[in-house]
């Protein structure tokens, strides 16, 4: 793969921070033009994309720190350098939600409208974004004889070992997110209550990310060491409320 475009002197353009940037403006930029359709103002939604954005680089930063701590304890300062891979999406949803809370009661605007114009756009946001993760090396899966085997060889790449065919578990993710995204859009036509897309979001990919965890090589946390990993954990975690509340609103939508 290539962890690294290009290099003009002390100038370094990663492959990693390229992609992830290039989906989450797409996300925010296409969430914003769909907010101007159904009414809303698109400057306030571009805000509070900033703001969603941001919280989520932290969130999910901070988990996988919290996570793999011990791999900074001696260099703290590898803490910031995210073009490195290391970030955890249920960490940036778990830092977005109570962001986006904040900014849309503030500015008077009801969350699971909003949430469900942002929803197939995080998606497809994540699925680019998982494009960089491939190119960089982190997040990699097992090693296989299997066809789908991809190799990594440059000495910058996260992957490990290199020369070794590993599975794409980085392109399993993004197909996962490309797919649920072409999903809320169908889903949206037929929408019966207000945060249906949102919540169908989290349950399908807290579903497809479970699978996905199975076929890692990678070092992470375990909740169950070697048999249930922190996002596979948060997952569970995150179907169940989800599931609860799209039921309550469902029923509540067909009283």
């Amino acid at each position: 793969m290539f962890p690294v475009l290009f290099n003009i002197g002390p100038l370094t353009l990663h492959t990693y921070g390229l992609l992830v940037a290039t989906g989450l403006f797409t996300g925010v930029y296409l969430s914003a033009l769909r907010a101007g359709k159904e009414g809303y103002n698109r400057d306030v939604v571009l805000d509070l994309g900033f703001y969603i954005v941001l919280a989520a680089i932290i969130g999910s930063r901070l988990l996988y720190v919290i996570v793999e701590y011990k791999t900074y304890l001696d260099s703290p300062l590898r803490v910031f350098k995210i073009w490195e891979g290391g970030l955890v999406f249920f960490g940036g949803v778990l830092g977005a939600i109570p962001v986006a809370v904040w900014f849309l009661r503030k500015h008077k605007i009801p969350f699971w409208p909003m949430a469900d114009i942002f929803a197939p756009y995080v998606a497809l946001a994540h699925g680019i974004g998982r494009l960089g993760c491939l190119a960089a090396g982190c997040c990699y899966g097992r090693p296989t004889t299997s066809w789908l085997g991809v190799t990594f060889t440059s000495d910058q790449a996260i992957a490990r070992p290199l020369n070794t065919p590993l599975l794409p578990t980085q392109l399993f993710d993004s197909v996962n997110e490309i797919t649920i995204f072409l999903i809320l859009l169908v889903a949206r036509n037929h929408k019966r209550f207000d945060g249906q897309l949102i919540l169908l979001w989290l349950m399908l990919y807290s579903v497809g990310r479970f699978i996905v965890e199975i076929y890692r090589g990678d070092p992470r946390g375990w909740i169950i060491e070697g048999v249930l990993s922190t996002s596979q954990g948060v997952g569970i975690a995150v179907f169940v409320v989800s599931a609860f509340v799209f039921v309550k609103l469902w029923k509540r939508k067909s009283a």
